[in-house]
C-alpha cells in the first residue's frame, strides 16, 4: 500500500491549521506543510501569537513546529512535494466545534473519508485511513462515495442548526406562558430518543458552518427540484434570524421603546466561548439592530481584537452602507467594568465563564437607573436572585424573571407594537 510521508494542506485558517497540526504531532514520521496566500496569516502562525484562538492549540502547533509542521507561503512547491494535498480538508469533511478543536481532533467520534469508487480513489482512501489510524480506532473511520460524504457533513450540521432552531421557537412559547425553557429542555432531553445535547436556548447559533451548510443543503434541494424539502431547511435559518431580532426588539420594549442615544454594554462578540471567531455570530445582528435604532455600544470581549469587531461591524449589509455610524455609535473595551460605567442596560451575547464571575453590586452601582440585564446566553440563572436584590431589572431567554417589571408608555399606533417585528431604521435627519 502507498505510504504517506509528506502532506501538504491548503488553507491555514479555523480548519487547516488545526486539522494539520494535531496530524502532525500524531504522526511525528510525517512531513506537513500548510500553505496560504495570506503572508500575513502565515507570519503569525510560525509566531508566539497564533491567528486563531482555540484551547490547547498553541501547545501542539509548538510541540512539533519547525520539526515537522511547517507554514509556508511557497504554495507550488509544498504541493510539488506532497503525497497527499487537503484543500482545507474538504477532501475529508470535518466535525469540529470550535471551542474544542482540538479536543475533536484527536478524540473523534468519527472519521468521514470520501473517495471516487474506482481503483485509484479506493487505494487514495486506504492511504488517508492509515494516517488517522496512527491514533484513531479502525471502528470509528467510516469510508463512502464521495456524495454520501459530502451530505454527511451538510446533513450533520443542520441537523444541530435544527435543534437549536427548535429549542428557539420553544424558547418564545415559554416566555409566553410562564414556562422556564431550561426545565423544558430537561424534561425532553431525558427521552433517550431525543437526548440533551444542542437544547440550549440562546440569542442564536453563529459561526462558519450551521448557516452556511444549511443554505448548501437549502439551495441543493432548490437545484435538484425539491422545493418542499428546501423550504423545511430554511425555516431552520428564518428561526434563527426571528430569535436574534425577538432579543434585541425585548431591549428596546424594555428600554421604554426607544434606546436612541443610550449606551448599551455588550458582553461578548465571538460566536460562542473559547474561540476569537466572530463569522455570523449573534453579536453582530443584535449590535446592527440597536445601532439601526441609534444605540451607543460600549462592546467588550476577552478574545476578539478591536479591529475585527470594526471590520464585522463596518461591513456594508451591517452598516446600512454607513460604515460612518461604527466610529459614532461604537466604543471597544478591554475591560467589561470600563464598558458597563453608565450604561442604561448590560447585554450578554456569548457564554463566557468570565461572565458569570463578574462583581455585580459594583457593575450596578456604575450603571444608570433602572438597570437592566439582558441575558442572551442564559448564563446568569444561578444569580437571579442575588442579582434582584442588588436592585436589576432582568430579562432572560425562555423565562419570565422579573415579575413586576418597571412600567412604560406603550408604542403609539402606528408605530412597532409587537416584539416578533424587527426594529425599524431611523431616518435620517
Amino acid at each position: 500500500m502507498f505510504e504517506i510521508k509528506r502532506i501538504c494542506c491548503i488553507g491555514a485558517g479555523y480548519v487547516g491549521g488545526p486539522t494539520c497540526s494535531v496530524i502532525a504531532q500524531m504522526c511525528p514520521e510525517i512531513t506537513v506543510t500548510v500553505v496560504d496566500v495570506n503572508e500575513t496569516r502565515i507570519k503569525a502562525w510560525n509566531s508566539d501569537t497564533l491567528p486563531i484562538y482555540e484551547p490547547g492549540l498553541k501547545e501542539v502547533v509548538e510541540s512539533c513546529r519547525g520539526k515537522n509542521l511547517f507554514f509556508s507561503t511557497d504554495i507550488s512547491s509544498a504541493i510539488k512535494d506532497a503525497d497527499l494535498v487537503f484543500i482545507s480538508v474538504l477532501s475529508n469533511p470535518e466535525f469540529l466545534a470550535e471551542g474544542t478543536a482540538v479536543r475533536d481532533l484527536k478524540e473523534p467520534d468519527r472519521v468521514l473519508i470520501g473517495g471516487d469508487e474506482t481503483p485509484e480513489g479506493q487505494r487514495a482512501i486506504k492511504a488517508l485511513c492509515a494516517v488517522y489510524e496512527h491514533w484513531v480506532p479502525k471502528s470509528r473511520i467510516i469510508t463512502t462515495n464521495t456524495w454520501s460524504s459530502e451530505l454527511s457533513k451538510l446533513a450533520a450540521n443542520a441537523f444541530l442548526a435544527q435543534r437549536i432552531s427548535s429549542i428557539n421557537s420553544i424558547s418564545a412559547l415559554c416566555e409566553a406562558t410562564g414556562a422556564d425553557v431550561e426545565e423544558v429542555a430537561k424534561a425532553i432531553g431525558m427521552d433517550q430518543r431525543i437526548g440533551s445535547k444542542f437544547l440550549k436556548a440562546s440569542v442564536g447559533f453563529g459561526g462558519s458552518c450551521f448557516q452556511k451548510d444549511v443554505l448548501n443543503l437549502v439551495y441543493l434541494c432548490e437545484a435538484l427540484n425539491l422545493p418542499e424539502v428546501a423550504s423545511y431547511w430554511q425555516q431552520v435559518i428564518d428561526m434563527n434570524e426571528y430569535q436574534r431580532r425577538r432579543f434585541a426588539c425585548r431591549i428596546i420594549d424594555c428600554l421604554f421603546n426607544t434606546v436612541t442615544g443610550k449606551k448599551i454594554a455588550l458582553l461578548g462578540f465571538s460566536f460562542k466561548k473559547d474561540t476569537g471567531d466572530t463569522r455570523e455570530s449573534s453579536s453582530i445582528y443584535i449590535s446592527k439592530y440597536l445601532m439601526d435604532e441609534g444605540a451607543k455600544l460600549f462592546i467588550y470581549d476577552p478574545k476578539v481584537l478591536k479591529q475585527q469587531i470594526v471590520y464585522d461591524l463596518s461591513q456594508p449589509s451591517i452598516s446600512e452602507d454607513n460604515p460612518e455610524r461604527v466610529s459614532e455609535l461604537v466604543t471597544i473595551t478591554s475591560d467589561p467594568y470600563e464598558a458597563c460605567q453608565s450604561a442604561h442596560a448590560l447585554v450578554i451575547c456569548t457564554e463566557w465563564d468570565m461572565f458569570r464571575e463578574l462583581d455585580y453590586e459594583k457593575i450596578y452601582k456604575k450603571m444608570l437607573k433602572p438597570a437592566f440585564i439582558f441575558d442572551g446566553r442564559r448564563v446568569l440563572d444561578h444569580l437571579h436572585a442575588e442579582l434582584q436584590s442588588i436592585g436589576f431589572q432582568i430579562e432572560t431567554i425562555g423565562k419570565k424573571v422579573t415579575s413586576a417589571r418597571i412600567p412604560y408608555t406603550p408604542a403609539v399606533v402606528g408605530s412597532r407594537t409587537a416584539s416578533t417585528e424587527p426594529p425599524t431604521k431611523k431616518a435620517k435627519a
